[in-house]
């Protein structure tokens, strides 16, 4: 069950969406493309007919992958969170001691992670290094530039 990927509603209505986009959209323009390029003639020098056969394989294997994501996905109930300690789902504002800089993070999966809005997984360092972590509590993280400390100093959902 290691397998299992837990994300939030909002996550698995984006991922489905995009495997929507990817099967009824992109992959009938595709198949349009093939066989227009096939209409063209001699396969064995048609580039556009290679290039686009190229596209198919590619767009089927984003297919594969996602595919096999959202079948692996399970949404996580928010209302069965504990808010006491860093878990998934929680929102956790830190303070770095050094810099006194405070930032908020959110847990997520790695395939809902987006730092340039917050959102981290729970498998970067610092995702790792806060899960389970309580209020107040300090937490060294390493990263790149060295060892960095935070100070949590909120958790909620």
């Amino acid at each position: 069950m290691a397998d299992i990927n837990y994300v939030s509603k909002e996550g698995l209505e984006k991922m489905q969406k995009e495997l929507y986009d990817m099967k009824h959209v992109q992959r009938p323009f595709i198949s349009r493309q093939i066989a227009d390029a096939r209409d063209k003639g001699d396969l064995s020098e048609n580039a556009e007919y290679h290039a686009a056969k190229e596209d198919q394989g590619l767009l089927e294997a984003k297919i594969a992958k996602l595919d096999d994501i959202v079948s692996k996905s399970r949404v996580i109930d928010e209302s069965k969170l504990d808010t006491s300690k860093v878990m998934m789902m929680s929102k956790v504002k830190v303070r770095n001691l050094k810099s006194k800089q405070e930032m908020i993070y959110m847990m997520v999966s790695e395939s809902e992670a987006d730092f340039k809005t917050g959102k981290i997984s729970l498998k970067s360092p610092i995702g790792a290094g806060l899960m389970g972590k309580k209020l107040g509590e300090i937490v060294e993280i390493k990263a790149p530039a060295g060892v960095v400390q935070f100070e949590i100093i909120e958790i909620k959902l």
